[in-house]
């Protein structure tokens, strides 16, 4: 049975790269003299996180502007609403209500900057994951994702000021909640 069969593609990679480290000699600097002894420690890299890629000059590439910068899901209410809002980061929009058809439209550059500063605001990366207040009775609540987190908050919760941002930078000031 192939190794990576077996073991899966993850342990395969793994087994590969620590074959080259150890055909390369990678992992410290070579013997100076004879008698040395070399050095066993590995110095690997910092791999960058998130959506954006590293340049060669260290640097993060722009996204696409259709790359999608936020994505917000409501639903509840007394009339049961499923909405879906996706803003990309040109600023471009679509807001889907129910099964209706997708309605497009355009945030200015301006309204798509203060949108994309509440998201990478620090304060907006330590929102809580999950609301933190009682459900209120047929209210909504909003799934945001924006750069591959989820914040999950609902209608009668205590939002935190940068959360709140967020929601009221959206187009239309704030989320698609129409039936």
């Amino acid at each position: 049975m192939e190794y990576a069969q077996r073991y899966g593609r993850g342990a395969a990679l793994a087994a590969v790269v620590a074959a080259a480290v150890a055909v390369a000699g990678c992992g410290g600097p070579a013997p100076t003299a004879p008698g040395d002894k070399p050095s066993t420690t590995l110095s690997i890299p910092p791999v960058p996180s998130g959506p954006a890629t590293a340049t060669a000059t260290g640097g993060r590439n722009d996204p696409a502007p259709q790359e999608v910068l936020v994505e917000v899901v409501v639903n509840g209410g007394l009339a049961g609403v499923v909405n879906k809002l996706v803003v990309h980061h040109d600023g471009g929009y679509t807001v889907r209500s129910g099964t209706g058809p997708a309605r497009d439209g355009r945030m200015t550059a301006a309204e798509t900057a203060a949108l994309r500063a509440a998201l990478e605001d620090p304060a907006y990366a330590r929102v809580p994951a999950r609301p933190t207040g009682a459900p209120v009775a047929d209210g909504f609540t909003y799934h945001l994702t924006h750069d591959h987190r989820l914040v999950v908050t609902q209608d009668g919760e205590n939002r935190p000021p940068a959360l709140q941002r967020v929601l009221d930078a959206l187009p239309g000031g704030g989320p698609p909640t129409a039936p």
